[in-house]
């Protein structure tokens, strides 16, 4: 099934929708905050309300889940489900920070599918649907076909990991892959987008914050790209469920570097306790290295 109308009025919409977010950056911002204690301001709501009149207006028949408007559960009925976060990365638009974007995707029977990543800053749009190709486009509509990177193994991995949510797992992660390369981006689609464009190799989130609407858009474009996006455990995303909430984690990488990464998760996972992993990747005291050696091994 080819999905070209789809990512064609998601990209549409999408840079529609990052051209009013601009506006709000020039005229200043309000700040409410959702129960949960999440910030949310005027231009979430605003991007929001275009969005789902857009999609609305040209899938009729759809149903749409946008961060900004209560889940109804309606959707659970529907085999299409357009997934929206007007503003992934909220924290970052407040600051004054790039990290944050535009994202519209499109799951198929609990599967992403079509997915659009616009950072209103740059002006620059990564897009993709599985099986029909994905694209960086540049501020002067300029598009790129997506290539993640080659690497395989370590050593030279290049990580990108949260701004707001990082945690000491991922140090320790580092410490057993010998990553000594991490930039920390705000929001979820930028950072799987730069492993889409092999502008980085690996992004990794243990914690299950991240909802449904942060993860479908950057999936379709990363999947597109042939790379995978996972949870740690390395199961696939499920966009027809109840739960709104990823609880097992995220991992995107390039694909070659995924098995390696699940199986050096899942070591981490069953040490006793943080205060017992000491050592580096290249130590052969390191409590992890026989086995990680045995995992390289594996998935080559």
């Amino acid at each position: 099934m080819s999905f070209a109308r789809e990512l064609e009025v998601a990209r549409a919409t999408a840079l529609e929708a990052a051209a009013l977010v601009n506006t709000f950056v020039r005229k200043g911002i309000k700040v409410d905050h959702k129960h949960e204690g999440e910030p949310v301001t005027e231009a979430d709501r605003a991007a929001s309300a275009l969005i789902v009149e857009r999609l609305h207006a040209a899938f009729p028949d759809d149903a749409i889940l946008s961060e900004e408007v209560p889940d109804d559960q309606s959707r659970l009925k529907a085999s299409r489900v357009w997934m929206v976060d007007p503003i992934d990365g909220t924290r970052d638009f407040i600051r004054g920070d790039d990290g944050f974007a535009v994202m519209i995707g499109l799951a198929v029977d609990g599967r992403a599918k079509v997915g659009v990543v616009s950072q209103p800053p740059t002006g620059i749009t990564w897009g993709g649907a599985v099986g029909h190709g994905c694209w960086k486009e540049l501020p002067d509509g300029s598009q790129e076909p997506l290539h993640p990177s080659d690497r395989k193994e370590p050593p030279g991995i290049r990580l990108v990991a949260s701004k707001s949510h990082r945690t000491h797992d991922i140090d320790l992660f580092r410490k057993a892959l010998g990553i000594d390369d991490e930039i920390n981006v705000g929001g979820v689609g930028l950072k799987v987008a730069m492993v889409a464009d092999g502008s980085r190799d690996l992004y990794v989130y243990p914690g299950g914050r991240t909802k449904i609407w942060d993860s479908c858009a950057p999936e379709a474009i990363i999947a597109a790209a042939g790379g995978r996006l996972t949870d740690t455990y390395g199961d696939p995303l499920i966009y027809d469920q109840p739960d709104l909430l990823n609880r097992r984690g995220l991992i995107a990488s390039n694909g070659r570097l995924h098995d390696l990464v699940v199986g050096t998760i899942a070591l981490l996972r069953a040490k006793p306790s943080p205060s017992q992993q000491g050592g580096s990747r290249t130590d052969p005291s390191h409590p992890c290295r026989p086995a990680l050696m045995r995992v390289r091994q594996a998935v080559r």
